[in-house]
């Protein structure tokens, strides 16, 4: 990745052209060929940019003050950013390598695999049967039974919403089918719940638990009372 900071103007020339006047700016070039524009503010949004694949040709350009002018030109409309610099104040470089991708905290996985150590959350003397119980339609998250020995399958999300209710549902209509498991009812727990989504569980007789992923974790939140 280049970093650039540059007293610049942007001229954008394509389906609609738009002009940036100068002004002090930073320049993203990253190594597949896209370039982007920012300011100082709007957070990640940058003011301009060129998705890959483009090219980036440099020339010196002294005119009314400039010094060079770069051009980024897209490989197949042939829209172009036209940068018109001033005056370079930063120009670094820095090889980033392969990014592992984001590993996402608190996924449906590790909700599961917390829920079924702590099963007891959902009240005392419940018990664990299995972990992605198969089903012909695929397997229910969690598989147990409460404190009077019924059974429970409780399908687990991140934020519930109305087709994981509809999910569920189709997987109790084959549990049910089961002298050894029937009757089976269903919890549908997620982080947060989305109010359709319980107007559904509450008419199709589902219970619905929010779950709390840091106090499964047993992290305490200061300042809590309980």
């Amino acid at each position: 990745m280049r970093l650039v900071i540059a007293r610049c103007s942007v001229d954008y020339a394509g389906k609609l052209t738009a002009h940036l006047p100068m002004a002090p700016r930073l320049i993203l070039i990253k190594a597949d060929g896209s370039v982007s524009i920012h300011a100082d503010d709007r957070a990640y949004k940058p003011l301009n940019w060129m998705n890959p694949p483009c090219s980036l040709r440099e020339e010196p350009h002294e005119e009314n003050g400039a010094v060079a002018r770069w051009t980024v030109t897209h490989g197949k409309s042939g829209e172009r950013l036209i940068l018109t610099i001033e005056e370079i104040l930063h120009d670094t470089r820095h090889e980033l390598g392969l990014d592992p991708g984001l590993q996402k905290d608190g996924v449906e996985a590790h909700l599961q695999e917390l829920l079924a150590e702590h099963i007891t959350t959902l009240g005392d003397g419940w018990t664990l049967i299995r972990r992605e119980f198969p089903t012909a339609i695929g397997p229910v998250d969690i598989l147990c039974r409460d404190a009077d020995s019924a059974t429970v399958a409780i399908e687990i999300k991140r934020r519930g919403e109305i087709d994981g209710v509809e999910q569920l549902t189709r997987y109790l209509e084959l549990l049910n089918r089961d002298p050894h498991l029937a009757p089976v009812r269903g919890v549908f727990a997620a982080q947060e719940i989305r109010p359709q989504a319980r107007v559904l569980a509450a008419d199709r007789g589902i219970d619905c638990v929010t779950l709390d992923y840091d106090a499964l974790r047993g992290i305490e939140h200061e300042g809590t009372l309980f």
